[in-house]
């Protein structure tokens, strides 16, 4: 069945929410985890840290025996071992002793304190301290930071630098994780070629390429990119072909709101088109579809207008196929333009906003990319109003708040 009518982006959002998949899992060493997502709780196999350990470079010492000292009134203690990183003492401080102790090493049986070397004077094996300490003072507790079998981490986490230490300490190599989407980028156009200084009349740089592609790699997806001509057969066979090697599909042109669209009459032919057309400015021609079970998003040619409809449409659900809740918060500023628009359609206007308003600029037309870089948030136009003025309240979301962090 062939589909032209604009509907809603909530029937559109629901549409694809109903054929979501989750991805399967699969177990990588941590050096590996950076950005991927955590697909068990992980609960700790040791206490952090270990033993009592020293937080600095001093002596071991039973604190009791430092009450009193200082500069003018030193007290001494002898000196019975030396403790380095790494290392332990068998040995057992009694009254007046102590041991010579490195920063993480195993506070010695006996000893409830260490002193900072700075407050000390050492001859052979008689050490003269000028400062008291207290019990437990610059000692960390086992399991103080980390108990034995405390959950640390949720399934959904993304691994980043800290996490990843966190598992590292809590005894882990391996870890099981959410595979990563793997996806069919597909360009279509006669008049597309690649960078270069000099381009042919008619001819148009294939920017899509490569910014639909980084943007599905900042979000966890695994890309292979192909371009294919404006030719109905090479597009299903390109199509068919990627809907039994990938998890997602996507393409860009030959959207447009009516029949003879190759990439929307290609789907037609091969599978199933959900969608096209959406009421949303930019990106109103967009297309959803299935082939062969395999989900194919179909996305202007436009930049700025597939930009929003990637935004809007392939970032939740790349995201939650990976077991990730995608919800950017929503933030009110005051808008210092007035801005038109049509009962019935969503806008999302690419906007610059700071902590208080709204700027509103190079946003005339769907192939415009600037507002993407000069911009920093989109600002929402329910369809339920007709613009807004300059003074109105409006809802934003920050384009740092759509990323995988």
């Amino acid at each position: 069945m062939f589909l032209s009518k604009l509907i809603s982006i909530k029937n559109a959002l629901k549409i694809i929410e109903n054929n979501e998949k989750i991805e399967e899992y699969e177990t990588i060493h941590i050096k590996d985890a950076y950005l991927r997502v955590l697909g068990e709780d992980i609960y700790s196999h040791h206490n952090s840290p270990p033993f009592n350990k020293s937080m600095m470079d001093g002596y071991a010492l039973i604190s009791k025996n430092t009450f009193g000292a200082s500069v003018n009134s030193p007290k001494n203690i002898t000196i019975i071992d030396e403790i380095g990183a790494g290392e332990f003492s068998e040995k057992e401080i009694h009254n007046f002793e102590g041991i010579k102790i490195s920063t993480g090493a195993p506070i010695p049986k006996g000893a409830d304190g260490v002193l900072m070397e700075e407050f000390t004077k050492l001859k052979g094996n008689d050490l003269e301290i000028h400062s008291q300490i207290t019990p437990t003072e610059n000692i960390s507790s086992k399991g103080e930071d980390i108990k034995k079998g405390d959950k640390i981490l949720n399934e959904g986490t993304v691994l980043k630098p800290a996490e990843i230490g966190l598992i590292s300490s809590a005894g882990y190599d391996k870890i099981k994780v959410h595979k990563k989407p793997k996806i069919k980028l597909i360009t279509t156009g006669n008049e597309l070629v690649e960078p270069s200084k000099t381009i042919e009349k008619a001819h148009i740089i294939n920017s899509n390429k490569y910014l639909i592609s980084n943007m599905i790699k900042s979000i966890g997806g695994i890309v292979n990119i192909e371009y294919c001509e404006d030719d109905i057969e090479k597009v299903k066979t390109s199509i068919l072909k990627a809907s039994d090697e990938y998890d997602i599909i996507l393409t860009t042109g030959g959207t447009a709101i009516s029949k003879g669209d190759v990439v929307i009459d290609a789907v037609n032919l091969i599978g199933e088109v959900l969608i096209h057309g959406v009421a949303i400015r930019p990106g109103k021609p967009f297309g959803f579809g299935k082939v062969k079970n395999t989900p194919v998003f179909m996305l202007s040619g436009n930049p700025s207008a597939a930009i929003t409809q990637f935004d809007i449409f392939i970032r939740k659900y790349i995201f939650e196929i990976q077991g990730l809740k995608y919800d950017p918060p929503v933030l009110k500023r005051v808008s210092k333009l007035k801005i038109p628009s049509n009962l019935g359609r969503t806008d999302y206007v690419k906007v610059s906003s700071d902590d208080k308003h709204v700027n509103y600029f190079l946003n005339k037309g769907s192939g415009i990319i600037q507002s993407m870089v000069k911009g920093n948030s989109y600002l929402i136009i329910d369809e339920n109003e007709e613009g807004i003025n300059k003074g109105d309240i409006v809802n934003i979301i920050f384009f740092k708040t759509m990323e995988l962090n």
